[in-house]
């Protein structure tokens, strides 16, 4: 495919995978007891609630069209969370930062299903474009999935552990968070971390590909 039919294709499983995402932390939160993303309209299914437009549509983009479809990173608006207005919010953080990375797992099962059908259904006249979005939206989903799960705030996976840590190791390993994107730049440019991802990832799809016969 030309850099265009790559970007048309991969379109809509990106946005869905990085705003729905965003969406489901809104949700939890709201059922929690914090209603600041509910009272700004975040808690929503439609995407265009929470598109940023340099990170989910000009970065993605870019990096699609510059990696010939090999590499995709992006992000959406954060929801805002207040996890003092949680019922409780030691306990209730995981939940809430538990949400992003468990609607991408649920995209990306739902993107197995729909190549399973197309691929049973070869002579679907938009078969290899389907089939080609099914495949996007698998890997970007597990790719935002196992990234936002990774033990370093602000991401999911660093709120998490804060909510599973003794109060006083929560609180000092939370103090890593302003530091947690350079850290993760870091990780990335000294390819450290594909090295932490890509077992995982390699793991992950081989385990969706058995469960859907694709």
């Amino acid at each position: 495919m030309n850099p265009i039919q790559t970007l048309a294709i991969s379109a809509l499983p990106v946005i869905f995978a990085i705003t729905l995402h965003e969406a489901a932390h809104g949700y939890v939160a709201r059922h929690f007891g914090d209603l600041t993303a509910w009272q700004q309209g975040r808690v929503s299914l439609n995407p265009l609630r929470h598109v940023d437009l340099v990170g989910t549509i000009i970065v993605p983009g870019l990096i699609l069209l510059i990696s010939a479809g090999s590499f995709l990173f992006g992000w959406a608006k954060p929801v805002p969370v207040d996890f003092g207005r949680l019922r409780h919010p030691k306990s209730d953080m995981f939940w809430v930062a538990a949400a992003g990375p468990a609607a991408n797992l649920l995209m990306a099962l739902a993107w197995a299903l729909v190549l399973k059908i197309v691929i049973a259904t070869p002579e679907f006249m938009f078969a290899q474009a389907m089939q080609e979005m099914a495949r996007v939206g698998i890997g970007i989903n597990v790719t935002l999935m196992l990234l936002n799960l990774l033990p370093l705030p602000p991401l999911d996976g660093g709120r998490i552990a804060v909510s599973l840590l003794p109060p006083r190791a929560a609180w000092k390993f939370s103090h890593i968070e302003p530091y947690g994107l350079v850290i993760l730049l870091a990780l990335l440019f000294t390819g450290i971390l594909e090295r932490i991802l890509g077992p995982l990832m390699g793991l992950t799809m081989l385990l969706i590909k058995i469960m859907f016969g694709i």
